[in-house]
């Protein structure tokens, strides 16, 4: 089917908060959910700055800090980005809290999070589905589409055998996490 004929429709995937990092709490004494406080903690160490993000035990209020950046020269940072790390910068302090590669580097496990797909989810024909993730979720593609169209598994299974819903790339919808954007087929 060529492409002429398929209407394009964009949904966007955006997590409501930032994801907790699950981590040993050593006051807990076992495994926890650590929440981003929104606070960066700066630390100089004679021509050089430590930099973290404050993250805090679910259960117990105790502290973790998320490196940012260790032993940096503070003229290699951008001064303006040094700035919002001294103000505290709500949108600095999401975006690294979103950052998941650099909570696995850390030794954090990502905990579950809430999110929405905005976008119509009513097709009339066949249709380009551009799904697009605002922030970098990580979440499987076949959980984005059950959530927005409320499929059941076994429902989505069906549609993506019978070739109802493909990947445009040929990937696997069902094993595939959401990138900045994936495209798929859906007849």
């Amino acid at each position: 089917m060529e492409n002429k004929t398929r209407t394009i429709k964009v949904w966007e995937v955006e997590l409501l908060s930032p994801p907790p990092a699950v981590r040993h709490c050593k006051k807990c004494g076992k495994k926890t959910e650590f929440l981003s406080s929104g606070l960066f903690r700066i630390n100089a160490q004679r021509k050089y700055l430590d930099i973290w993000l404050i993250y805090k035990c679910s259960n117990c209020q105790t502290t973790w800090n998320l490196p940012i950046f260790s032993r940096i020269s503070p003229k290699s940072l951008d001064p303006e980005l040094l700035d919002k790390f001294h103000n505290n910068d709500i949108t600095l302090a999401k975006q690294y809290a979103l950052d998941f590669d650099l909570l696995r580097r850390n030794g954090a496990a990502i905990g579950s999070y809430d999110y929405r797909v905005t976008g119509d989810s009513f097709f009339n024909g066949p249709v380009e589905l551009h799904i697009r993730s605002i922030g970098s979720a990580h979440l499987k593609v076949s959980a984005v589409l059950r959530k927005k169209l409320n499929l059941s598994r076994k429902e989505l299974e069906e549609k993506i055998s019978d070739g109802r819903i493909q990947s445009k790339t040929g990937q696997d919808i069902m094993r595939c996490r959401m990138t900045d954007e994936i495209v798929l087929i859906v007849l």
